[in-house]
C-alpha cells in the first residue's frame, strides 16, 4: 500500500502531559483522511508535529515512503505539506496577494513583482475555483473568504498533502458547503487531505477514511462507508452519545430581557444594530438565528455593556441597564458566556481557579479589605470544577493549558454558579465535540428549567433547532421574524437568514 503519509507510533509530552502516546496514521494519495477526537484527545498536537511545529520523543514520519526529520514548517513546506490553522494567520491591512506571498514574494530586480504575484494567485484561484479576488484587503472580506486565502496560501508553496484544521468551526452552512466543493476539487486535482475534526455530519459527507483518537491513544482507522454516526461517537468518547437533547415543554413566565429600538454602531462607525426588538421570557430558550456579520456580535456586546448603543432600551427585569459598565450589567443579573473564550471569556495566564471568581473577586468572601482570600477562591474553583466536570490537572494549572471543551465548561460553571436571571450563550458549543456538546446543551436546558431566561446565538442550525423554545431570526441587524422550531425547517430558516421573509397568508415579501 501506497501512502503519502505515514506517522509511526508518534509519541508528544509535555510537562506532565503525554499528549501522543503510540499513535499511528497512515494517508492514502488522494483520500480526504479525517481525524476524529474529543477536545484535549490530541488531534491539534499529532498535526503540529506533521507540520513541524513539535518534535515528537519518539516515532518516524514518512512521507512518500521516505523517512523525513521535520524540523520546522518550512521544512514541511518543501515537502508538499501545507496547514490551515483554525485561527487564521493573516494580516488585516494586507491584500489577499501580500498575505499569500509574505515570505515567498516574486522578485522584480530589487522590488516585489505585485502584478505576477496577483496574476499567479489568480491563476491559482481559478483552478481550484476558490473565487477570491487578490486585490481585496482581508479587513473586507468575509471569514470564510479569508478561510479559502489561507488555502491559497498553502497551494501557492506547493502543498500536495493539506491539513485542515476544524475548518468549519467559523463558517455559516453555506460556506461549509462551498469548502466541501473545494476540498473535492483539491482531491480530483490530485491532492491529498487530513481533516481535523469532531462533526461527524461532515465525515460521513465528505470522507473516506477515519482515524479516531481518544485520550492521546489511536483507537483504530475506519473506512467511512463501513461505520456511522453513532459508532464513530462511542469510539470517540468511549460511552454513547445523546444526538438529540431531551427536554420538555417550557412554561416561559415574565419578561426577563426587554430589548426597544436598539440602534448600534460596530468598530467602523457603521451601524451593525438597526431598530431591534427583542424579549426573552424566564423559563424559555430563544435562539437568534442569523449568518455571521448581521449584528449578533453587536447585540451581544450591547446588552452585556461591552459596546455602547447609539439609542434604544434594555431592560431586565423592568430595569434600563442600557449602556451601564460591564460589571454593573453583571451585578445587576446578567451571565455571559462570550463567543471568543480566549478574549473575553478567560484570563489564559491566570490559573483556572483565578478565572472562576473574575466576577466576584472583589465580593467577601473571595477578598476582605482589598485583600485576595486565595483559600475561598481556590474552594470554589475546585466545587466548580467538581460540579462541572473541568478536567485539568488541578484549580492551579494556566487555563492555556485546558483544551477548549474544559475552557468552555470552567466558563459556564462561573457564569452559572452566580444564579443570574439572563444566561446569554453565544456559540457557546463552537469548536467542541460531540461529548462536550451533550454536557452543555444539558446544562442550558436546565438553567431554562430553572425558570431563567437563555438567549443563545449559534451558527449551528441543527443545534438553535434543538434547544429553542423560539427561534429569532437577524438580518441585517433586525429581527426580521420568530418562528416556532417545531413548526418549521432549517431549509425555512436558511432562507429567513437569507432576508427572504416566509409567506404568511399567500403574501410573500422580501426584506
Amino acid at each position: 500500500m501506497d501512502y503519502v503519509i505515514e506517522m509511526l507510533h508518534i509519541r508528544k509530552e509535555f510537562p506532565g502531559i503525554v499528549a501522543n502516546d503510540d499513535i499511528t496514521l497512515q494517508v492514502k494519495k488522494g483520500e480526504i483522511h479525517a481525524l476524529l477526537g474529543e477536545n484535549g484527545a490530541g488531534k491539534s498536537t499529532l498535526m503540529n508535529v506533521l507540520f513541524g511545529l513539535y518534535q515528537p520523543e519518539k516515532g518516524e514520519i514518512r512521507v512518500n515512503g521516505q523517512k523525513v526529520n521535520i524540523t520546522d514548517p518550512n521544512v514541511a513546506n518543501d515537502l508538499g505539506i501545507g496547514m490551515v490553522h483554525q485561527h487564521f494567520m493573516l494580516i488585516d491591512k494586507f491584500t489577499v496577494t501580500e498575505n499569500i506571498i509574505l515570505g515567498k514574494e516574486p522578485k522584480k530586480s530589487v522590488t516585489i513583482d505585485v502584478k505576477k504575484a496577483e496574476q499567479q494567485v489568480r491563476e491559482i484561484s481559478d483552478r481550484y475555483g476558490l473565487d477570491v479576488d487578490p486585490q481585496a484587503k482581508i479587513s473586507d472580506i468575509s471569514v470564510g473568504m479569508q478561510q479559502r486565502v489561507e488555502i491559497l496560501k498553502t497551494l501557492y508553496r506547493g502543498a500536495e498533502i493539506l491539513i485542515f484544521d476544524e475548518p468549519t468551526a467559523v463558517l455559516t452552512p453555506q460556506e461549509i458547503h462551498e469548502l466541501i466543493g473545494i476540498m473535492k476539487t483539491l482531491i480530483r486535482e490530485g491532492k491529498s487531505i487530513i481533516l481535523i475534526t469532531h462533526k461527524l455530519k461532515e465525515i460521513m459527507e465528505v470522507c473516506d477514511r477515519v482515524t479516531v483518537i481518544r485520550k492521546g491513544k489511536g483507537i483504530g482507522t475506519l473506512n467511512v462507508q463501513d461505520t456511522n454516526p453513532q459508532e464513530l461517537a462511542h469510539l470517540m468518547v468511549g460511552r454513547d452519545v445523546l444526538f438529540k437533547t431531551e427536554k420538555t415543554e417550557g412554561h416561559p413566565g415574565q419578561n426577563v430581557l426587554e430589548i426597544e429600538q436598539l440602534h448600534v454602531k460596530d468598530s467602523r462607525g457603521v451601524e451593525a444594530v438597526r431598530g431591534l426588538d427583542l424579549t426573552v421570557r424566564a423559563g424559555e430558550i430563544v435562539g437568534i438565528a442569523g449568518v455571521d456579520g448581521n449584528g449578533q456580535s453587536e447585540l451581544i456586546e450591547a446588552i452585556t455593556g461591552l459596546r455602547k448603543a447609539d439609542s434604544g432600551t434594555v431592560r431586565l427585569n423592568g430595569k434600563n441597564i442600557t449602556n451601564l459598565r460591564p460589571r454593573k450589567v453583571t451585578e445587576a443579573g446578567v451571565a455571559h458566556i462570550p463567543e471568543d473564550r480566549h478574549k473575553y471569556g478567560l484570563v489564559l495566564d491566570y490559573t483556572i481557579g483565578e478565572n472562576m471568581v473574575l466576577q466576584t473577586y472583589y465580593k467577601k468572601p473571595m477578598s476582605r479589605n482589598g485583600i485576595l482570600n486565595y483559600k475561598e477562591i481556590y474552594k470554589k474553583a475546585k466545587s466548580i470544577i467538581a460540579e462541572f466536570d473541568v478536567r485539568t490537572p488541578s484549580e492551579f494549572t494556566k487555563a492555556r493549558a485546558l483544551s477548549g471543551g474544559n475552557q468552555q465548561k470552567a466558563i459556564i460553571g462561573r457564569e452559572v454558579d452566580r444564579d443570574p436571571d439572563l444566561l446569554i450563550a453565544a456559540q457557546p458549543t463552537r469548536g467542541l465535540d460531540v461529548g462536550a456538546i451533550e454536557f452543555i446543551h444539558r446544562r442550558l436546558i436546565e438553567q431554562r428549567d430553572h425558570g431563567k431566561a437563555v438567549l443563545l446565538v449559534s451558527f449551528e442550525l441543527d443545534e438553535i433547532m434543538n434547544l429553542s423554545d423560539r427561534i429569532a431570526v437577524i438580518y441585517e441587524g433586525a429581527i426580521i421574524d420568530i418562528v416556532d422550531p417545531k413548526q418549521t425547517t432549517e431549509q425555512e430558516l436558511g432562507l429567513l437568514m437569507a432576508g427572504s421573509k416566509k409567506e404568511r397568508e399567500g403574501e410573500q415579501t422580501n426584506v
